[in-house]
């Protein structure tokens, strides 16, 4: 699946510690702006309990979680839009992910230098904004002085992308950005095909410190960054990347006392994965039993045999059917069998809209 998350913000916001915590990449790391240049990209597990659970319940010889990719993206600085701090390429590298995690600094300490000289999420926040969106609206500029002449005529596409250009960049010029807008149906699609960098869908982590973990909600600056990106619809997490590092690295004993010690019941980078995984859109179905029990991304209002073709294009060109059933009714009623005799094991079609937590057996010929 072929889907990635970037991750953003200024300079010395903790980009690059909280990468190294979620894929143990060990990304370059300075305290000096551009520590990281080219983007690096890590696979990540997603972290699900049902896993563990299916294989209590139907025994494999492996257990194999899904995956998804980060990418770490070099701190962009204001004037980035005209190309300062290598902002050009910067920009081009979010263009290329499909959703934006953005980091902002929500922790105190005189021993990290801050590249403006104080912390303040939310003018993190308003910095990175501006630097997408007038990068957007050079972009949609550019795009309409092509597509009014188009529109002139009796092209029916250039008038919906006029329309949809001419929607967009009153917002863009007010300094908000593309995914506050309501679009119809028609118009998603025309959207989509902008590659705009505010279009995007976000998710902001707030990088606290360690003393926060426990209850990242009384952190000073989290709730002034929730108020602020309202608009947006955008969720936000606080996760303590330093601290999250040294537990990435820690074995299950020591890992496990470290977020007793703590008052943390998981680690906060869970909770940062599965965001993540939401906010591109994806779900998972699991396969189970014999030689492994896996868990499969899909993406969310995925039809059955084109599931069955994420696991092997022989399934999708000769699908029959699917044989599901809900992880809730096997968590529920422990065996598969007694599934089956409470009628929930269906037989599902080509129609067939798969749903999160669905254990599937697929029936094809080829």
């Amino acid at each position: 699946m072929a889907l990635t998350a970037g991750i953003v913000g200024l300079p010395n916001v903790g980009k690059s510690t909280l990468f190294n915590a979620i894929t143990k990449a060990g990304a370059e790391m300075a305290n000096y702006p551009f520590a990281t240049i080219d983007p690096n990209v890590g696979m990540v597990e997603v972290p699900d309990d049902r896993l563990d659970r299916i294989q209590e319940l139907i025994p494999a010889k492996k257990v194999v979680p899904t995956t998804f990719e980060f990418t770490d993206i070099a701190g962009i600085v204001k004037g980035a839009s005209q190309g300062e701090g290598l902002g050009n390429k910067f920009l081009e590298n979010i263009r290329q992910v499909d959703a934006i995690v953005h980091v902002v600094r929500a922790f105190d300490d005189d021993n990290i230098t801050h590249v403006t000289g104080k912390v303040d999420p939310i003018d993190d926040i308003e910095t990175i904004n501006l630097e997408l969106g007038l990068s957007d609206l050079e972009a949609v500029d550019k795009r309409l002085t092509k597509v009014e002449r188009a529109a002139k005529g009796s092209d029916k596409e250039a008038k919906a992308e006029l329309a949809v250009l001419q929607k967009i960049k009153p917002v863009l010029e007010a300094g908000k950005s593309v995914r506050t807008i309501d679009f119809t149906e028609d118009e998603l699609p025309i959207v989509k095909g902008l590659f705009l960098l505010t279009s995007k869908p976000v998710l902001y982590v707030a990088n606290i410190g360690e003393e926060d973990m426990a209850d990242p909600d009384s952190n000073k600056y989290i709730q002034t960054i929730r108020d602020y990106v309202k608009d947006e619809n955008a969720q936000v997490i606080g996760v303590a990347a330093a601290s999250e590092e040294e537990i990435a690295e820690m074995d299950d004993a020591d890992k496990a006392e470290f977020l007793e010690m703590e008052g943390v019941k998981e680690p906060g980078l869970n909770r940062l994965i599965r965001a993540s995984y939401a906010l591109l859109g994806l779900e998972t179905f699991f396969t189970a039993g014999g030689k492994e029990t896996r868990a499969w991304t899909y993406k969310t209002g995925t039809k059955a045999p084109q599931a069955a073709g994420i696991i092997h294009s022989d399934f999708e060109r000769g699908f029959i059917r699917a044989e599901v059933m809900s992880f809730t009714d096997l968590d529920k009623l422990e065996t598969q069998a007694a599934v089956k005799e409470a009628g929930k094991l269906r037989l599902e079609g080509k129609d067939y809209v798969m749903q999160d937590g669905d254990i599937v057996e697929f029936r094809f010929n080829v």
